[in-house]
């Protein structure tokens, strides 16, 4: 069987993306879906979404990390998925659509390349030490450092994604280093499931900014400008001291290209 799919990326982070809605791929198949992520045998990508029908939404997100294994929320997957979503005519410039932490609600520029993800609401964030640690659609490990730009994400990050701590069932790891400029943070992620460091991570970006608010003891309606090695994203939400609602994570989503791959 030919599949025939889609490469998307946001911000550096790369899926690709299957329309589903008739069912015609079984994809509980991890050895399969890690082969497809794989980058030098596979199309290669940072993990796999299949875009499927569901009763009361536009559609359902269906993710895999690039281990071919089911992941929690994905973010910059989420807003690739609503931008593939408006190229096969299934929604126009707004969506409700269903993942695996529930509903979304997202909006798309007219342009089709730019992405307002709505993210679900937060009401506890706990420390380790001096980090924080948060589940923002995913588990999110945030930790404040210096000279981001030459630390070794990969070997650091996955000695604390290992840990004792959290080492059954992973977590995301976000080094943040406030810009120069004094606006807005730069953020590294290592990446559960990926095992590696990414180009960028929605919801790890979303944790960094509403973790920097607690840090920061901000409140009110908040932006937070996030700058990752694969571009630049915004992270908009509100925080009264205890809560954290009406969370969006923006950025761009491209179509890179398509293909068929034997399967």
């Amino acid at each position: 069987m030919k599949l025939h799919f889609y490469k998307y990326q946001g911000a550096g982070n790369d899926f690709i993306l299957v329309d589903n809605r008739q069912l015609a791929v079984n994809h509980h198949n991890p050895e399969l879906l890690a082969r497809l992520c794989d980058r030098h045998f596979g199309v290669g990508a940072d993990g796999i979404m299949f875009l499927q029908n569901a009763d009361g939404y536009d559609f359902e997100m269906v993710y895999y990390n690039a281990d071919g294994n089911p992941s929690s929320m994905c973010g910059n997957g989420g807003r690739c998925i609503v931008a593939f979503a408006r190229f096969l005519n299934v929604i126009e410039s707004e969506t409700e659509f269903v993942a695996v932490d529930g509903p979304h609600h997202a909006k798309i520029s007219d342009e089709g390349n730019w992405v307002s993800l709505q993210m679900i609401d937060v009401y506890k964030v706990e420390r380790d030490g001096e980090a924080y640690v948060l589940n923002t659609g995913s588990p999110h490990y945030v930790t404040i450092t210096e000279d981001l730009k030459n630390k070794d994400v990969f070997h650091e990050g996955s000695a604390i994604r290992n840990n004792n701590t959290y080492k059954a069932n992973g977590i995301n790891v976000n080094f943040v280093e406030p810009l120069t400029n004094g606006n807005g943070y730069f953020v590294r992620t290592f990446e559960r499931g990926v095992e590696d460091e990414t180009f960028a991570c929605g919801t790890g970006v979303t944790a960094v900014a509403l973790a920097m608010a607690n840090q920061n003891n901000q409140t009110g309606h908040i932006t937070t400008p996030i700058k990752v090695l694969g571009g630049n994203l915004n992270i908009r939400f509100n925080y009264d001291g205890e809560r954290y609602t009406e969370i969006f994570l923006e950025g761009p989503a491209e179509r890179v290209f398509e293909g068929y791959i034997e399967i």
